[in-house]
């Protein structure tokens, strides 16, 4: 923890970055590239992954998570409400992602786990969580303090698939981008985009209770091993007794939402 803490602040020294604060509250160390490099990094990740896997054509299917995915980004704050770009991958595994420069992918197999649509909603409001939490950006100013200590100065993104990434103002391959999606997040990102994703879902008009018996439904099929999509979460058990515990406190937000017309009908 104090090396990340130390290659994030040396990052600062050699980027110029901020420090800036979450929407939870949380200081965070960023901008070790631009929003628009960001944005870049985010439209060849997706234009890799849909180069490598099969995109479905299911039209109720697609319909269906793009009727999620608008729902939700409405509610994003000012600045982050453009067009989202959506893929549905044929793949058998209940994963998502969402990445900077809007774009939301989700795999077929979420379908096993995210029963209705306010699951659905928690798993979508939770990946869009990571980006208005500006995650991405913080994994890589991270990243690059900790190459910096190596002294790796070119390194930005590092390899955590084997795959190394040069600087991101002049290198931006494929294989780049796909190791910018794929780096793990941390507990802490996790659980923030947990709080996040869940304030979206409910103000979008999905029932926030959901999202714990989507949790349930992953660990009925990961057993005591749950999915990779959720693999750097906090415990199970603690994590649902929160989400469980917010959902409560939602629920007049919910309610708002409804009231005021925010009645999604996705599924």
């Amino acid at each position: 923890m104090k090396r990340a803490l130390l290659g994030a602040v040396i990052a600062c020294l050699v980027t110029a970055c901020a420090t800036t604060t979450s929407p939870t509250g949380r200081k965070q160390y960023v901008g070790a590239v631009s929003q628009d490099q960001l944005n870049q990094l985010g439209a060849q990740a997706f234009a890799d992954a849909k180069s490598k896997q099969k995109v479905s054509n299911d039209a109720h299917k697609n319909a269906y998570v793009r009727c999620v995915v608008d729902a939700i980004t409405r509610e994003l704050p000012a600045g982050w409400q453009t067009q989202w770009e959506v893929a549905l991958f044929e793949d058998s595994s209940p994963n998502a992602f969402a990445l900077p420069g809007g774009k939301v992918g989700v795999n077929t197999g979420i379908f096993t786990v995210a029963k209705n649509q306010d699951q659905l909603a928690a798993v979508i409001g939770h990946e869009i969580g990571h980006v208005v939490s500006r995650h991405h950006d913080e994994r890589i100013t991270k990243q690059q303090g900790t190459s910096t200590l190596l002294g790796i100065g070119s390194a930005i993104l590092g390899s955590a698939y084997g795959s190394g990434v040069g600087n991101a103002a002049g290198q931006l391959g494929g294989a780049a981008a796909q190791t910018f999606y794929l780096l793990p997040n941390s507990r802490t990102q996790e659980s923030e985009a947990d709080v996040v994703g869940q304030q979206l879902a409910a103000k979008a008009g999905f029932d926030p209770r959901q999202a714990v018996n989507l949790w349930e439904n992953m660990l009925a099929v990961g057993g005591s091993r749950p999915p990779q999509w959720l693999s750097t979460h906090p415990d199970p058990q603690s994590r649902i007794s929160e989400l469980n515990a917010r959902a409560s406190s939602l629920m007049p937000t919910f309610e708002q939402a409804r009231a005021a017309g925010h009645t999604p009908k996705c599924g």
